[in-house]
């Protein structure tokens, strides 16, 4: 036995084991340290924001814990501003879909100046929301607005489109939908395109038509995107804020504006504390709305 052999005894290899587990544990801990950054970004500016809204939604100006806040924002047209956020949401959804899935279909083929039309399709997804704003509270606006002078053109009385919050949030639909639309556009050309056209021609030849095709072969095949597309504006719409602020103010009161108003009162605690009450119940309605649309507890559990 040499020298070089005999140098390897036990100990020496138990050193050397010591030694590759502790670099070894080093080599972890910098891996986990690549994630702090985003770790302390998230926290520092999403869960620590949360968790203080809910703390002030229980305190009144003298730092005294009371649920009494609650009850003052349903008194306040928390109820009103519920039924009119969901009517928007559902509305607004509604057309972007159609208008979406229209856009869509037609992108889908081929023709001469498609790529104008792919152009002013995705336009507006790029103006500004209040610059939008701004725009459709002109084109309604009730006096020499475009909207009227196309019904006077027709030979129509003109509408003032101010006169009830069902013809207001009406407004808020189409603003926000003309601004929107393109992004559902996209998400839902995604998917049609992914579809493979043998299956619609397949279809074609066994004589379906253009809604059984629809029904049966495009809509089950594309589900998923579908479901994503509307989540993603569900989620937008729910939280709609500067466009029917611009356009109708705070009539009718929509969550996130009854949220600024609460805030915007004053820079008193009793304020702040009602727009975090509002805020921890539109986190529950959101959630609740996300297992409802999953399909309940029970499947959501399961999966």
């Amino acid at each position: 036995m040499n020298d070089a052999d005999s140098f390897s005894t036990p100990d020496v290899d138990r050193r050397n084991g010591g030694i590759r587990k502790q670099f070894q544990w080093k080599e972890t801990y910098t891996y986990f340290m690549f994630i702090v950054p985003a770790l302390a970004y998230v926290i520092a500016l999403s869960f620590y924001p949360a968790a203080e809204a809910v703390f002030g939604s229980f305190q009144t100006p003298t730092k005294h814990f009371v649920l009494s806040n609650y009850s003052a924002v349903v008194s306040m047209g928390l109820v009103t501003s519920v039924v009119d956020t969901v009517i928007v949401s559902i509305g607004a959804l509604v057309i972007q879909f159609l208008l979406a899935l229209a856009i869509a279909t037609i992108l889908t083929k081929k023709f001469v100046g498609k790529g104008a039309f792919s152009t002013l399709i995705i336009l507006p997804f790029g103006v500004a929301t209040v610059v939008s704003g701004f725009i459709f509270s002109i084109v309604f606006s009730a006096v020499g607005g475009y909207a009227n002078s196309f019904l006077v053109s027709l030979g129509l009385h003109p509408v003032n489109w101010y006169s009830n919050r069902y013809s207001e949030m009406v407004i808020v639909m189409f603003s926000d939908s003309w601004k929107n639309t393109p992004l559902v556009a996209l998400i839902l050309l995604s998917g049609l395109t992914s579809l493979s056209p043998t299956l619609r021609e397949s279809a074609m030849v066994d004589g379906a038509g253009p809604l059984r095709r629809f029904l049966y072969i495009t809509a089950p095949n594309v589900k998923g995107t579908m479901a994503i597309a509307m989540m993603i504006r569900g989620v937008s719409e729910f939280n709609i804020f500067a466009l029917p602020l611009i356009l109708i103010g705070y009539h009718p009161i929509l969550l996130t504006t009854l949220v600024y108003e609460n805030y915007n009162l004053s820079s008193v605690t009793l304020y702040y504390s009602y727009a975090a009450a509002v805020f921890l119940l539109i986190f529950i309605l959101v959630f609740s709305s996300v297992i409802i649309w999953a399909g309940g507890v029970k499947s959501y559990a399961s999966s």
